[in-house]
């Protein structure tokens, strides 16, 4: 990550940057420059637009002029992304915020700036080191919105970097040991991983697991600051690559199955957030973590598996495989006595068929939870849309050799009721989201990178930061 710094002091040897709201310039520096902005900033311009602006044998030498559209929160962000893109690595620049400072400006900006400078930690390129200062009256008075996006769009990149590593390198134990690392430099954060005997009540992770010579394994991860008094528990879908297994996708179905383990992903950074903040919720994040892959030893159409609650499903469709592993870490989580479960998961195709790739699909009987993630993802950007659980399809789940079908054909939201199956004394407080459509972007634009998006990590931490509030 490069340098942003909250300063009172403007230095015209830095590059400087113009926020532009509907109106016109949002700060004034009261000299020349004032005047020629005036005359050269269209007013209007979409946010997250850049505008750059030379000005030879004069200090400063370059001006871009970031337009913020209605000035909200998501305005900044999509200019602090623009202009974050529009830098060159190692420049060095000043954000003249002045008067239209605030929490949530800072913060916005802040977030935009880091998420849009955002690459791949693989990748070739060198990283950036660009410095930008974001100069107000004031300033210190806006650290802690500083250091929340920090340590959001920290977060949100090691998820990130999680799902664009490529299948040869990641699989179960790859990430298990990546999560584990990054545990042991927040301190209070710990982390179990049950593998091996230790899942034989596993039986829907074993099996998805079970075709692949990379074996499955659940990784539990806590963060319990003395004093909490609300349990929360992620879980998040964590197939490292999915082939469909015997009932085989498409090999264009099968190009982007690397971001299969996107909720594993974001559930785990978030709660690494969370810890980074020092929250004061206890929170626990459930990986159940397999590769779905395709040889004799693979589980297939028709079998019967027993659940970690005891209960046995009927599948006929092994690409129908992350409600198995899910279903299993769902009856776990009922042990851990949660006050709050909440599963993210890149599950079905029908989800971004309905929503299309930038909304994520909700499924949840409480309204109160529901409405609080709405909320905190209106906040971060990360847009979801209410589902039902429509309790006249139940029947639908129905099979003659086992307590349910795990795949039934029709029916809308199947697979968010299969996993409520398994929420007995929680399930008026858990909530499903599928995000297949938002978790992967195959375009640059705004705070999002082609690639893995993090989606959910950001929406958590505001989620879990309301929480902190509501104690």
């Amino acid at each position: 990550m490069y340098l942003i710094r909250l300063t009172d002091r403007l230095d015209d040897d830095r590059t400087r940057i113009v926020p532009i709201g509907a109106t016109g310039p949002l700060s004034h520096d009261d000299g020349e420059l004032d005047a020629e902005i005036a005359e050269l900033a269209p007013a209007g311009l979409s946010a997250g637009t850049v505008q750059e602006f030379p000005r030879p044998l004069r200090r400063p030498a370059k001006v871009l002029l970031a337009h913020v559209g209605a000035g909200d929160e998501a305005g900044w962000r999509a200019a602090g992304a623009a202009v974050a893109r529009a830098l060159p690595g190692d420049e060095e620049a000043q954000v003249l915020l002045g008067e239209a400072a605030s929490a949530e400006v800072v913060r916005g900006l802040s977030e935009g700036l880091w998420l849009g400078g955002y690459r791949y930690r693989d990748a070739r390129e060198e990283p950036r080191t660009a410095e930008v200062d974001l100069v107000t009256s004031g300033s210190e008075a806006y650290a802690g919105s500083l250091t929340q996006a920090q340590v959001a769009a920290r977060a949100t990149w090691l998820a990130r970097d999680l799902i664009n590593t490529p299948p040869s390198i990641k699989n179960p134990d790859w990430i298990a040991e990546e999560v584990s690392g990054a545990a042991a430099k927040r301190p209070g954060a710990s982390v179990r991983v049950l593998a091996g005997d230790e899942l034989a009540r596993f039986g829907g992770l074993r099996a998805v697991g079970g075709g692949s010579r990379f074996k499955p394994c659940l990784v539990e991860l806590t963060w319990a600051p003395p004093g909490a008094t609300t349990h929360v528990v992620l879980v998040g879908k964590g197939i490292t690559f999915d082939s469909g297994g015997i009932s085989i996708k498409t090999r264009e179905g099968m190009k982007r199955m690397k971001n299969d383990m996107a909720g594993a992903a974001a559930v785990a950074a978030a709660t690494l957030g969370a810890a980074e903040l020092g929250l004061p919720v206890r929170i626990t994040a459930l990986l159940p973590l397999a590769e779905n892959a395709v040889s004799g030893a693979a589980y297939r159409p028709g079998d019967v598996i027993t659940h970690y609650d005891g209960t046995t499903s009927e599948t006929t469709n092994s690409d129908a495989e992350g409600r198995l592993v899910l279903a299993d870490a769902l009856g776990y989580a009922a042990g851990l006595d949660p006050d709050v479960v909440i599963d993210l998961a890149t599950l079905t195709g029908a989800a971004p068929v309905a929503l299309g790739p930038s909304i994520a699909a909700l499924y949840s009987d409480s309204d109160e939870l529901a409405t609080a993630l709405q909320r905190a993802g209106a906040e971060a950007g990360e847009r979801m849309w209410r589902m039902p659980l429509n309790a006249d399809y139940h029947e639908l789940l129905r099979s003659d050799v086992a307590d349910r079908h795990s795949s039934p054909t029709h029916g809308g939201g199947m697979a968010a009721l299969f996993l409520r199956e398994f929420t007995g004394s929680y399930a008026d407080r858990w909530a499903h989201l599928d995000i297949a459509g938002p978790a992967w972007t195959d375009t640059t634009e705004g705070e999002l990178t082609r690639g893995g998006t993090g989606w959910g990590v950001r929406m958590l931490l505001r989620f879990l930061s309301a929480l902190d509030r509501s104690q």
